[in-house]
């Protein structure tokens, strides 16, 4: 028969032996769920930083989009710069760890892009102002064209005025025909048949703006018949030729002017008489008269 003291000592360590692996299962329950709570702690704020991390990229993405569409001399410098930026995106994007050294690339790059584009907006203040300096230099520019456009109309206008107030002008052109006495006095005379000279004679008006010195004057008499009278010479003037009855030459010094020709012939036929004065080819008097 079992002794009753020695059944309660085997009970007794079997509880002893029950109670401290409850314990240590307790324990060892407790520390595991810490450590997972730690892990899903670490976890959390490594996607929390991520996160940040990707946001701060993100803006410097589109901060340098902004600058790029800006157009400027920069640009090239700023795309190289936001290639960067997106490369690290991609790179953060595939880390599963510590994203802390994408921090400090972060902060650099943050650093970059604040004095790439101040410097930016400094090219675009000066260029504003370039632009602002070429828009009021094409403004004067354009008006100066215009004021000179009027200048030279009103020279050329001048010009022409002063070439037309230049001319000389020939007035009071008279012809009359004369008998010849023997005695050499002349008589005047409105018949053909008694006619031996016809007298030509006109004014030259007073010019202080024309240019002095001699002046040379063709002078053509057509009869009734259409025959020119006197030399019949022809002379040309580039495109143009006159046939004319004489020429005259007068020392012109700005003063008033008589000249008179006489032009000799015989059997003058009846009827009316064309006399023109030319200034080389240009036909500056005319006029008529008639012989019965």
């Amino acid at each position: 028969m079992e002794n009753p003291k020695n059944n309660n000592s085997s009970l007794k360590a079997v509880i002893a032996v029950l109670a401290v692996l409850l314990i240590g299962s307790l324990v060892y329950i407790f520390k595991l769920s810490s450590d997972t709570e730690v892990v899903k702690t670490e976890l959390t704020t490594t996607m929390t930083e991520k996160e940040s991390v990707m946001k701060d990229l993100q803006e410097l993405k589109s901060t340098y989009d902004a600058a790029i569409a800006e157009n400027t001399s920069m640009s090239d410098e700023l795309i190289q710069e936001r290639d960067k930026v997106v490369a690290l995106m991609d790179d953060l994007n595939k880390s599963k760890g510590d994203v802390s050294k994408f921090r400090s690339q972060v902060q650099a790059m943050q650093g970059k892009m604040k004095t790439l584009v101040a410097e930016n907006d400094e090219l675009k203040k000066q260029n504003g102002v370039l632009t602002t300096q070429r828009d009021s230099t094409i403004v004067v520019l354009g008006e100066s064209k215009k004021y000179n456009e009027v200048l030279v109309g009103q020279n050329e206008e001048l010009a022409k005025t002063v070439e037309k107030g230049a001319k000389l002008s020939v007035l009071n052109t008279k012809t009359a025909a004369y008998k010849l006495r023997s005695s050499g006095k002349q008589i005047e005379t409105d018949k053909a048949s008694r006619a031996d000279v016809l007298k030509i004679s006109f004014t030259i008006a007073e010019n202080q703006i024309a240019k002095s010195g001699d002046k040379t004057y063709y002078v053509q008499v057509i009869d009734s018949k259409n025959n020119v009278l006197g030399e019949k010479k022809t002379e040309s003037f580039g495109d143009n030729s006159l046939t004319y009855s004489f020429k005259t030459t007068v020392k012109y010094e700005n003063k008033t002017v008589n000249v008179s020709e006489d032009l000799p012939g015989k059997d003058f036929a009846k009827g009316t008489y064309f006399i023109n004065v030319y200034d080389n080819d240009e036909l500056v008097s005319k006029t008529s008269f008639n012989l019965r």
